[in-house]
């Protein structure tokens, strides 16, 4: 009971500061992409978005329209909680898409360890 008490803090921990880091991490990369114009390439460089999740955006939009907010991502498939949580801070609905550089998010260490 105690490690799993332990194990809970610190996965806790550890969220609180990848929470506390990505805005930062945004501002360091340089920008955002603007989820309702951007193209393939360009959500690409969004932390752990591949040419088929990037693909599935631009499908998603031409089909339902503009996102209203980002949040709206959520309804894309292969974009979970996890993964909304960490392309967020990078993430727009309006201005230009201003991020350069692929960004790469460290993964913590597996906080869902059994014990």
């Amino acid at each position: 009971m105690q490690k799993k008490l332990k194990n809970s803090v610190g996965a806790l921990l550890i969220a609180s500061l990848v929470m506390v880091a990505l805005p930062a991490m945004a501002a360091e990369a340089g920008g955002t992409v603007n989820i309702n114009t951007a193209t393939v390439e360009q959500l690409m460089l969004l932390p752990r978005v591949g040419p088929s999740v990037a693909g599935r955006i631009v499908e998603f939009r031409d089909k339902n329209g503009r996102f209203k907010q980002t949040a709206d991502l959520l309804l894309v498939k292969g974009i979970g909680d996890k993964t909304f949580e960490l392309i967020k801070p990078f993430v727009a609905i309006s201005g230009e898409s201003s991020l350069k550089e692929k960004v790469h998010v460290e993964r913590s260490s597996d906080s869902t360890e059994n014990g």
